[in-house]
């Protein structure tokens, strides 16, 4: 086994697909001022997956509810993976495909912003908790790989990362999650500043 060779092809293309990601900075932008714009009037952020997408769901509201880099007040996201007693209890009595969509049917308001993350585009419980976000009137966002797979037709946004590789895809998830959380949490600082002048 050639492990260069392994740990080469790795780096090669995680470089090819992230400098693709370049294309996608004015989606990132807009997601960050949609979310910015909700958080000011009293929103939050929902964020869900399975397996590295749930972990990612989880890194990203930590980052904005503790900090990402700077020392500043909290802002409202939650991971909707970590209460093992809701999802255990909604899996066991409604079905596993149903454990987003019932948080979000107790949590979502209008105008918060819904995060499904899905790298094949097709998990049921992540389809199934857009759907319900959409119903609530909440902005729906999709992370997916290239392909966008069902999620790309239920979300108002969606953000393809530029590969077909799971662990490619997840990278651009992760990168980008931490670029929304550097934007929002720049932003926010300025206007906290601009409030104390």
């Amino acid at each position: 086994m050639n492990f260069s060779r392994i740990i080469k092809n790795h780096l090669k293309e995680h470089l090819v697909t992230m400098e693709k990601l370049e294309a996608h900075a004015p989606f990132i932008e807009d997601l960050a001022k949609r979310i910015l714009a909700s958080l000011d009037a009293g929103g939050k952020v929902l964020l869900f997956g399975n397996g590295g997408s749930a972990a990612d769901a989880q890194h990203i509201a930590a980052e904005f509810v503790v900090r990402y880099r700077q020392n500043r007040r909290a802002l409202a996201a939650i991971a909707l993976t970590t209460d093992t007693s809701i999802l255990t209890a909604c899996a066991n009595d409604f079905g596993f495909e149903t454990i987003y969509a019932r948080q979000i049917e107790a949590l979502a308001n209008p105008g918060d912003i819904v995060i499904g993350i899905s790298t094949s585009g097709n998990s049921a419980n992540v389809l199934q908790g857009l759907q319900a976000a959409k119903d609530n009137k909440c902005l729906t966002v999709a992370f997916t790989a290239q392909e966008g797979g069902q999620c790309a037709s239920i979300a108002d946004l969606v953000f393809r990362a530029p590969s077909t590789i799971t662990a490619r895809a997840q990278e651009c998830h992760l990168f980008v999650g931490h670029v929304l959380c550097d934007l929002i949490e720049e932003a926010t600082c300025e206007m906290i500043a601009k409030k104390g002048d």
